[in-house]
């Protein structure tokens, strides 16, 4: 049986976004670690390295910063759907 063909998606920009709105509401990552219960290290590796992070905290840092989880998961669809219209 053939393996089923798993998206890949790449969490650094989403990472450089979570840090860019921590840094635009003055939040240091001790504080949103402390509320979060997650470690600096945890959050830094998210920030800085991409690290997936897991569904429980993706879904509460987009709730926190009000991101769009489109823009980081669907990314390559928009850019599909774009070039159809330029293209149709």
């Amino acid at each position: 049986m053939a393996k089923r063909p798993v998206p890949r998606y790449d969490f650094k920009a989403f990472g450089e976004a979570i840090k860019a709105a921590r840094k635009g509401r003055k939040e240091s990552r001790k504080k949103v670690c402390d509320e979060m219960y997650i470690s600096p290290r945890y959050l830094a590796n998210i920030e800085n390295k991409g690290q997936h992070p897991s569904v429980q905290i993706f879904f509460e840092l987009m709730l926190r910063y009000d991101i769009s989880v489109d823009q980081f998961l669907f990314s390559e669809r928009e850019a599909e759907k774009s070039t159809l219209r330029r293209v149709g």
